[in-house]
């Protein structure tokens, strides 16, 4: 068997993800050990990841990070590759990996990696988003996603090298889909918010979102993306704007 193979794990969580979980396990295809954390999709998502791997596991929603930090116990490499099942691996970057896993160091701890995100269908330039760095590959040990409830990150010690070639993530092909995470997910920020000790000013709903449009739209030269910047300088702004009406709205004392 070839060496690369046996050297890298993938893990993806999902949830009625049958629209992507075919290319995404597609473009994965060459690696013998994918880990998927299903949280008891009503779709066909565990059918068709069953296609691609035996090691397809529903459990209830447990939560992202926990999601994915179970999803690396049951993997069986020292190397992990993370992958939403939006995303997606080309073959310049699956070959880089596996270049990169054919000589390994053991100087690096992990790899970031640019995301081309493709928002309402346009690859999105500007506005912050690209190259958008985030760690992807990196050694198992010591290695573990925090507790924030949304857009949780990887903790890993170490050097971190930088991958040459881009990830391609499909985020919201409409804004139907957008706008039902959003929900979810301003819900989730806000709560972390509030654990978090973080208490509502006014500041947070009348300059953040201000200065936030501010910056992806102009600074951040998202006018260059066109009609796609605007909407997305424009609901990135009312993101931040609901997230911390929520939090406002989860502790403030004037209740009917």
């Amino acid at each position: 068997m070839n060496e690369t193979r046996q050297n890298l794990s993938v893990i993806i969580i999902t949830h009625n993800e049958e629209q992507n979980i075919v290319e995404c396990l597609q473009s994965v295809a060459w690696v013998d050990d994918i880990v998927v954390v299903d949280s008891q999709s009503s779709d066909r998502t565990v059918d068709l990841a069953r296609k691609f791997t035996p090691k397809v596991l529903t459990t209830p929603w447990m939560g992202y990070a926990a999601a994915k930090n179970f999803a690396l116990e049951k993997t069986k490499n020292e190397w992990i590759f993370w992958l939403d099942a939006d995303e997606r691996v080309p073959n310049e970057l699956s070959a880089e990996i596996q270049d990169i896993l054919k000589h390994q160091t053991e100087s690096a701890s992990g790899y970031e990696v640019a995301r081309r995100a493709y928002f309402l269908g346009r690859w999105i330039k500007h506005c912050g988003w690209y190259p958008g760095y985030v760690v992807r590959l990196f050694r198992k040990d010591g290695a573990k996603f925090d507790t924030s409830r949304v857009h949780e990150k990887l903790e890993i010690r170490g050097t971190i090298g930088r991958l040459r070639n881009d990830l391609l993530h499909y985020t919201d092909d409409n804004l139907f889909h957008y706008l039902a995470k959003f929900n979810r997910y301003t819900t989730l920020a806000a709560e972390d918010l509030r654990h978090g000790g973080k208490k509502f000013s006014i500041y947070d709903i009348i300059v953040r979102p201000s200065y936030l449009f501010f910056k992806m739209y102009f600074i951040r030269l998202g006018f260059l993306d066109g009609m796609h910047g605007l909407v997305l300088s424009l609901l990135s702004a009312a993101y931040v704007f609901c997230k911390y009406a929520k939090l406002w709205d989860s502790t403030h004392a004037e209740r009917p």
